[in-house]
């Protein structure tokens, strides 16, 4: 004999409920990272070393975790490893914070290597592996390893726009998903409560 959940109500249409009645925080939220993507790709500069700033202070924060962790548990078999990884973080976040220009332009230096190895991996990955869409993997391997190109070729200058504009390519386009994904619940949710709430079985 069969059961009923204890609401009777089947999870997936109490699911769908809830995310109708939340569209306009997922507008709210995505119009906001909109606002700040644009924001950062037109002051780059400023993104740039508000984005190493802050992920060297996360650093810190994760170091001293870290350090904390280690003394509370030193009986532990991984305490060294605990130990060596919060140095390791106190050192970086450390160095970021107090030379966020300096970090700025090694990291971009990184991603300009990471960009031009991941590209290249891509286009002899689809040369010597032919599948369904292959095209498109070596359009996007071309594209990343010639970006990755310019970069390189243009650092240590490009350091003061690389990583603000980045992050607010990303920004806007999180934000957009956010967007759409909050018009999509709301333009769903006058038809899922037109339907008899279905009892699990």
């Amino acid at each position: 004999m069969s059961t009923l959940p204890s609401s009777g109500v089947n999870p997936r249409f109490e699911a769908a409920m809830t995310l109708g009645r939340c569209w306009a925080w997922f507008v709210a939220l995505g119009a906001i990272l909109v606002i700040l993507g644009v924001a950062a790709i037109g002051s780059q500069f400023v993104a740039t070393i508000t984005s190493v700033l802050l992920f060297g202070s996360l650093l810190l924060a994760g170091g001293v975790v870290q350090l904390v962790n280690a003394v509370l548990a030193r009986t532990w078999g991984g305490f060294f490893l605990s130990l060596l990884a919060g140095i390791v973080h106190l050192v970086v976040g450390t160095f970021m914070v107090e030379n966020p220009i300096r970090a700025a332009v090694d990291i971009t230096l990184i991603l300009a290597v990471a960009f031009m190895v991941g590209g290249a991996i891509r286009v002899a990955y689809v040369l010597f592996q032919r599948f369904q869409g292959w095209a498109w993997v070596l359009l996007n391997g071309l594209i990343t390893f010639f970006l990755g190109v310019a970069i390189w070729r243009q650092w240590p200058e490009a350091s003061v726009w690389v990583i603000g504009l980045f992050v607010g390519i990303d920004l806007v386009f999180n934000g957009w998903s956010w967007v759409m994904l909050g018009l999509a619940v709301k333009a769903a949710a006058p038809k899922v409560e037109t339907r008899e709430p279905a009892f699990a079985k």
